[in-house]
């Protein structure tokens, strides 16, 4: 295995030489390609270090050197990416000795394009631990069970009952894989651009689970990485979330091959963060949404952090 990792870079000097250390104690990583995004700290420095230390380690830009978000910034490094499979990894999550385990025997199937597994919480300091346990816990982020994968779509857009969450920095996906996607990742979202190439992702092609009933990984919290902003009402997350689900009913549209069924699905979701975004609305609309999906589901992960926040 050639494996890539593609980790954007923006304001994470603190961190990010801590998950490229993480990522190079694997031998099956045969690259990491930062794309630092006009950080305005001394991120940019850091990995100019970081690649004058470690010959795995590639350094980009983008071509005006200006901030274009995650999603831009994946996609450069995807297309600067020479491994055969491609791992992601932001600049202040870190991988766990048990990150590739699963992925040696199951890409051994040629049928198997992408693997996941279940992510952890790491607090990088008292006061990120004391604001947002209450929100993150210790729990893992993962998917109940394992699921055949033409199971994991619809149990990602909300149809399959308790399914459960995972994330990009516990997916393993083979290039050839993702050069089925156009684009990889959506630019016109700031935030919620990896949920929607992981619907996209997963729709297209077959992604198997991993590891997950322990990490792989840990998401580093902090109090400037993008989720916490959201969950401390920086950023509002029912905006964010109307913005996601209007892109993902754009795509059901664009898609001939996609059942009625799962279409009409994705266009409830829409309406019902619509509905929600609207002030007068605001709670019945979450509440309507709330009804749309399983309770099992809700309860876990961002759909009730933000439900949460939100409705009350």
């Amino acid at each position: 295995m050639k494996i890539s990792v593609i980790t954007p870079v923006y304001n994470a000097e603190k961190y990010i030489t801590h998950a490229v250390e993480s990522a190079l104690q694997f031998s099956e990583v045969w690259e990491i390609i930062l794309v630092e995004d006009k950080s305005p700290d001394n991120a940019l420095e850091v990995c100019k270090q970081l690649t004058e230390k470690f010959d795995r380690v590639k350094l980009y830009q983008h071509p005006d050197k200006g901030n274009h978000g995650a999603g831009a910034s994946r996609n450069l490094a995807i297309s600067k990416a020479t491994g055969d499979f491609i791992a992601f990894l932001d600049a202040d999550d870190y991988y766990l000795p048990n990150r590739f385990d699963a992925e040696r025997e199951l890409f051994e199937n040629p049928e198997v394009d992408g693997v996941y597994g279940a992510i952890g919480v790491h607090y990088y300091s008292e006061k990120a631990k004391e604001q947002f346990f209450p929100i993150f816990g210790n729990k893992l982020t993962t998917v109940y069970k394992k699921h055949n994968p033409e199971e994991v779509f619809p149990g990602q857009i909300g149809m399959k009952g308790s399914f459960g969450l995972f994330s990009i920095d516990g997916l393993t996906v083979r290039k050839s894989a993702i050069d089925k996607l156009n684009p990889v990742m959506q630019t016109n979202l700031r935030l919620h651009q990896d949920t929607e190439f992981l619907f996209r992702l997963s729709y297209y092609t077959k992604l198997f689970p991993g590891i997950l009933d322990q990490a792989v990984a840990l998401r580093g919290v902090h109090e400037n990485n993008r989720i916490t902003q959201v969950d401390s009402g920086k950023i509002n997350p029912a905006i964010s979330r109307v913005l996601l689900w209007n892109e993902v009913e754009r795509w059901s549209k664009t898609e001939p091959k996609m059942p009625k069924n799962i279409k009409l699905h994705i266009g409830r979701m829409a309406r019902s963060w619509r509905i929600a975004k609207a002030p007068l609305l605001k709670k019945w609309g979450m509440i309507f949404k709330y009804l749309l999906m399983d309770f099992t589901s809700i309860k876990s992960g961002l759909y009730n952090i933000n439900f949460r926040k939100d409705l009350f």
